[in-house]
């Protein structure tokens, strides 16, 4: 339940409890006072009655004593003579006499004669009455008021405590429901902002410039939290550019290092194969050194030219958008592979007409030539390895597809970071730099597209998926002028 919910209910509680505490009260209050009226008048009704009997004197009492000068109607007289009813009347709304019922005359006999007021129910049509009973010698006098006007009047009070609740819970909902919101507005703000932002993608250090609360005024709870959230906004900001500053100091320091470290592996490379073909006269051990330091320069030169791409990928270069055709790319990927490992069995499943999408051809094979040597490389001889192209309506799946043993699951999340290696499950029969994958990552995000992988024992799929339109920064960051210099 919403914190406004809650709020606009307490409210209505409230405002129902107050009501329903006061209309009680109004209720009692009315009756008490009411009934106590009735006992006023009651006193008055039996000591005229008292007179009306002495004045009969000894011819006893008769149906006359129930209508002394004063009595109101409804006013009910019994007269009772050695616990026999003698007279028993009701005096109704025309100042004439009718008779008690003898159910009505039988519940009357058993009132106390104490001179005190007491309610009887007398059934019938006559209901409930407040009578008193009073000793004449030997004969007990009843006099009675009905109570129908008290009971009256307390349900017509009650009708009007029940209207009047429910138009207050109304106007209590409506009043509370805008000042609710109203009230919580600031903070529905900070809200959003704060779901904006679990919203952005953070990759860019501007991410959250312009990005704060507007509600911070400093006498309100909600804007001494808005103030805190922008401040803690700020320290974010800062954090991220801080880390951007530094990311860039690092890829720019990769790039120097690499583009220089080019041009002393090619001369190490080329003096190490000039000494090789030259050593027919040197000893063998001598030979064997040179072939491997060739060898390892190789290896190395491969390493930078992979740090190389991957800080060029990071600046936005590097990928220059024209149709490609993905099936030729993969045929070719393939038929190479196949040249390389004759051990494997690689086999291909691709559409029978070209599957065509924008970008770079040259960085595209490399992500198929990366994928299929990465399956290659780590799963055991007689492996079989399946490159497929599939259409979609967004743009095209590009999977590689192996039988091999598998990959962790706890590897999995950071198989496509850089030096990234999986030895400890996957056989290695050759030896990896840990770029490859990253690599791949790399030029598919700069592709628009994304990158995935699936992993159990006896099937892991690679599935790259790229865009069948080109990305609508790609035009910016080919004309933008932040460049590692190379």
């Amino acid at each position: 339940m919403t914190l406004r919910r809650r709020l606009v209910l307490s409210i209505v509680a409230i405002v129902v409890a107050l009501s329903t505490v006061i209309g009680t009260g109004s209720i009692v209050a009315l009756f008490s006072i009411q009934r106590s009226a009735i006992d006023e008048q009651l006193s008055g009704a039996t000591n005229r009655a008292q007179r009306s009997v002495e004045r009969q004197g000894t011819n006893g009492p008769g149906p006359e004593i129930g209508r002394p000068s004063g009595q109101a109607a409804g006013t009910l007289t019994v007269y009772f003579l050695d616990g026999n009813v003698a007279v028993g009347s009701v005096l109704d709304e025309n100042g004439d006499i009718d008779q008690v019922a003898p159910s009505a005359a039988r519940a009357l006999y058993g009132v106390t004669v104490d001179g005190a007021a007491h309610t009887v129910d007398l059934g019938t049509d006559l209901g409930r009455y407040r009578v008193t009973a009073v000793s004449l010698g030997s004969a007990v006098l009843v006099v009675g008021l009905p109570m129908a006007p008290v009971y009256e009047s307390v349900w017509k009070l009650f009708g009007v405590v029940l209207v009047v609740t429910a138009l207050a819970l109304l106007a209590a909902t409506g009043v509370a429901a805008v000042v609710v919101r109203r009230s919580l507005r600031p903070l529905e703000r900070v809200a959003e902002t704060a779901s904006s932002v679990a919203q952005m993608p953070l990759e860019r250090s501007d991410a959250l410039d312009g990005v704060r609360v507007p509600d911070t005024d400093p006498r309100t709870e909600v804007g001494r939290v808005g103030a805190a959230f922008n401040r803690m906004l700020g320290h974010i900001g800062n954090a991220m550019q801080a880390r951007e500053r530094s990311e860039q100091k690092v890829r720019q320091f990769v790039a120097d290092a690499s583009h220089e470290l080019r041009t002393p592996l090619a001369s190490v490379r080329g003096y190490a194969e000039l000494t090789r073909r030259m050593g027919a006269d040197l000893p063998q051990d001598v030979v064997y050194a040179m072939s491997r330091i060739e060898s390892e320069s190789l290896r190395m030169t491969s390493m930078v030219e992979d740090l190389l791409l991957l800080a060029r990928l990071d600046e936005g270069r590097e990928v220059q958008f024209a149709d490609v055709d993905l099936t030729g790319l993969v045929l070719d990927a393939v038929n190479d592979a196949h040249a390389a490992s004759p051990d494997h069995v690689i086999a291909v499943d691709v559409p029978e007409e070209p599957v065509v999408v924008p970008g770079d051809a040259a960085r595209l094979h490399q992500v198929v030539v990366n994928l299929v040597t990465n399956a290659r490389t780590h799963t055991p001889e007689g492996t079989r390895i399946t490159v497929g192209l599939a259409p979609v309506p967004d743009g095209v799946d590009l999977t590689v597809r192996d039988d091999g043993q598998g990959i962790e699951p706890e590897f999995l999340p950071k198989l496509f970071e850089r030096f990234a290696r999986a030895d400890s499950s996957r056989s290695r029969s050759a030896g990896s730099t840990g770029l490859g994958l990253a690599i791949v990552d790399a030029v598919v995000q700069a592709h628009g597209g994304r990158v995935a992988v699936a992993s159990v024992p006896g099937d892991t799929v690679f599935t790259v998926h790229l865009p069948a339109t080109r990305p609508a920064d790609a035009g910016a960051r080919a004309a933008s002028g932040d460049e590692v210099t190379v």
